[in-house]
């Protein structure tokens, strides 16, 4: 089984918006902090992005930025600018001189993944990924792009079947996409699919979340001896091995009660519980709530929404 892939399916990304957006001259713009995910792709000229606490970033045609969870940042046509601050808007945005062509063009967009599973996507990710058009993932994100941008401009059947496909296309393709092959990553399970030997033991995880699975048995897969594979694990990961699996278990159980009525002993067995009881016992202690309590909770905040 293909980790990224589960990940992206529980995320399930949807309601996009892809704006155009262009500059002339000397400008400045100040977003606030979004909280959900916002790309954007370089198609003409260059310009500055810079996130809160980070240094100024240099965006040149071509460029694609993906921001997991899109902090406070600013927009220039160069650095030190402190720039005007400006609401979001979903509609063509032009910055600096109203009148003439415009030196940089840019196409922009943002997406909801689900809020009960929404920490997987900041923990898979850096705070920015930064694809440069001389890499080869980048010409297949613009076709990509490309067609995110044509589906949100028009109303054609099967909209909102496609688009959400296309948006996790490109999550999965800035995941594996060789722009971060040689950057420095957080703790996470991208970390870890980078190692040939942890990525057989995730693949394995993934591919039978049932199992019974100990650190031994997972180390015998990896290839490893039990005490180098757990170190190693947790320094990539940030946890250990069978942490990550009660993790992974926990999202599977979130996922399945957000989308509706379960029996607990069926989904107990479905993600490796031995009873309902056991399973039930594992949820409180992480969540704080008993699963139908929060099923209860999950319902609700759909209706009010």
């Amino acid at each position: 089984m293909d980790p990224l892939s589960d990940i992206i399916a529980l995320l399930r990304p949807h309601a996009a918006l892809s704006k155009p957006i262009s500059g002339r001259g000397d400008w400045g713009v100040r977003y606030d902090a979004y909280g959900q995910p916002g790309f954007a792709m370089v198609l003409a000229g260059h310009c500055w992005l810079t996130l809160d606490g980070a240094e100024p970033v240099r965006l040149d045609r071509g460029d694609f930025v993906l921001l997991p969870a899109t902090p406070a940042f600013t927009l220039a046509s160069r650095p030190g600018i402190a720039g005007t601050l400006v609401q979001p808007s979903d509609r063509a945005v032009r910055h600096g001189e109203p009148d003439g062509a415009p030196d940089v063009e840019m196409l922009g967009g943002a997406f909801r993944i689900e809020p009960v599973n929404a920490p997987l996507l900041l923990a898979l990710l850096p705070g920015m990924i930064h694809i440069r058009a001389t890499e080869s993932a980048a010409d297949r994100l613009s076709r990509i792009i490309a067609l995110i941008a044509e589906e949100c401009g028009g109303d054609r059947p099967g909209h909102d079947m496609i688009l959400p496909r296309l948006i996790e296309v490109m999550l999965i393709e800035c995941l594996r996409g060789s722009g971060i092959e040689g950057e420095a990553l957080p703790s996470g399970l991208l970390a870890g699919l980078r190692d040939p030997a942890l990525a057989t033991a995730l693949r394995a995880i993934h591919g039978n979340v049932r199992g019974g699975w100990s650190v031994a048995g997972l180390a015998a897969i990896a290839g490893m001896s039990r005490s180098a594979f757990a170190a190693r694990f947790v320094e990539t990961l940030g946890c250990g091995p069978i942490e990550y699996l009660a993790r992974w278990r926990m999202a599977l159980a979130r996922d399945a009660l957000d989308r509706g009525k379960i029996p607990l002993d069926r989904l107990a067995e479905t993600i490796g519980y031995e009873s309902a009881s056991a399973f039930s016992t594992a949820f409180r202690r992480r969540m704080g709530c008993s699963p139908g309590a929060f099923a209860r909770a999950r319902r609700q905040s759909a209706i009010a929404a």
